[in-house]
């Protein structure tokens, strides 16, 4: 183990003695996490750091809610209540940054297979923000009026963690906010700047199975079979026309395969194909048009090419579904102002909306439509971003193993427009 991450170690097994932000060693906790990451459904070290540290800066600290969820109450008289949401799990993803604290973890996904792991979207960054900004608020309660609520949400990659959390009785057992508030890195972005989008800002996500039956046989003879690969290659093309030719032009919607297995020899027509796909769209409406689409094509192809009625495809909308995250725009605008404040008009600027999704959009469609934002925090280095105006690099997306965050500044910067909002927020 290097020294650096020996270091990372020791400044986090010393967490406990954390309580204050005078005594909160941000790089430190940063580095940690990211040394040490935890798949989906398996955060409990990450999540027991979290509790440890926010109990001793005064918080009434719950576990085990949702999963590996952490719920922090700090309440200061009377006002309205804040929700600060930060995620924690990691990606099954091998790190080559050959950053000194970079992950060598590896753990066991889901699907039983020995993976490696890294926080390749910034799940750390969101931590170490919101942790410190907890802590801010808990050394200013002369400055605020209210109640605190920082929650840490497990499975977002899943999109399940904050079904989990609101499932188990998140608002009713704890509080019910009048504001939520979140981050999410964003690799497009210098550090030192924060970028924000009024309204829809990232999209509804459905992963959708289709599974094809057929009949199998030889190559050479096809006329004796039903080929499910052929009617795999149909449906493909024909379901490109859904976004095309079946929304309106202005609606955003993307259908796409991701995945498409069958057969196993050159001469043999298999018997089952399978095709996975990722759907996305902003409007409920023109979700459920890509949906039943999806259907009326793998079935009606089916039928044009003479499969018998118990050989139709079964199409499958998986439970993972996360809902479109609306910023309301009066939050928008009053968070904005507080943040060019703070850290200077040029360093906030409106960004363009995207078809990722968020699970923190959940927290905004409850029955109380509670006003949610999430801001956008630039995280790319000087000198890479400078490279990259000039057109000589490209960017590493979320998600890619060159992932690499300047975490002094965007974390500096994220901590200071946390802090401000949350400030302003919690007025009586």
């Amino acid at each position: 183990m290097s020294l650096v991450r020996i270091a990372t170690v020791t400044t986090v097994l010393l967490a406990s003695s954390v309580t204050s932000a005078q005594d909160f060693d941000r790089l430190g906790f940063y580095e940690y996490l990211h040394a040490n990451p935890e798949l989906s459904f398996q955060e409990e070290k990450t999540s027991a750091l979290l509790a440890r540290t926010w109990r001793r800066a005064g918080f009434e600290v719950t576990e085990q809610v949702g999963g590996h969820g952490v719920v922090g109450l700090l309440k200061n008289g009377e006002g309205p209540t804040l929700m600060i949401r930060m995620d924690t799990d990691a990606l099954p993803v091998q790190e080559q940054t050959g950053l000194p604290y970079a992950s060598r973890a590896k753990s066991i996904e889901m699907t039983g297979q020995e993976v490696h792991v890294m926080h390749a979207c910034g799940h750390d960054v969101h931590m170490t923000v919101g942790t410190e900004t907890a802590l801010n608020l808990a050394t200013q309660k002369d400055a605020w009026q209210g109640t605190l609520m920082v929650i840490a949400q497990p499975a977002e990659e899943r999109g399940a963690g904050a079904k989990a959390m609101l499932n188990d009785g998140l608002f009713e057992r704890f509080a019910t906010p009048d504001y939520n508030l979140s981050l999410h890195t964003l690799a497009t972005l210098p550090a030192g700047q924060i970028g924000y989008v009024p309204g829809w800002m990232m999209a509804n996500v459905d992963s959708v199975d289709i599974q094809l039956k057929g009949i199998g046989g030889h190559g050479a003879y096809p006329h004796n079979a039903k080929d499910p690969i052929v009617l795999a290659a149909s449906i493909i093309m024909d379901l490109q026309t859904l976004v095309s030719r079946e929304i309106h032009p202005v609606e955003p919607g993307v259908v796409t395969v991701g995945s498409i297995h069958a057969g196993t020899k050159h001469n043999i027509i298999p018997d089952s194909a399978t095709l996975q796909l990722t759907v996305r769209s902003y409007s409920d409406a023109t979700r459920e048009i890509l949906l039943n689409g999806i259907r009326r094509i793998a079935i009606k192809n089916a039928e044009a090419m003479g499969f018998p009625e118990d050989l139709l495809p079964v199409v499958e909308v998986k439970d993972e579904y996360t809902p479109a995250l609306w910023n309301d725009p009066e939050l928008v605008a009053r968070s904005v102002a507080v943040m060019k404040a703070v850290i200077g008009a040029a360093n906030v600027i409106e960004v363009t909306k995207e078809m990722g999704g968020e699970d923190f959009a959940r927290y905004g469609r409850t029955d109380e439509k509670i006003p949610s934002f999430m801001i956008r925090l630039g995280v790319v280095p000087e000198a890479k971003w400078q490279a990259f105006v000039r057109g000589e690099t490209n960017l590493p997306s979320l998600h890619s193993p060159f992932f690499a965050p300047d975490p002094a500044k965007s974390i500096d910067t994220g901590v200071k427009a946390m802090t401000a909002m949350a400030l302003d927020l919690l007025q009586n």
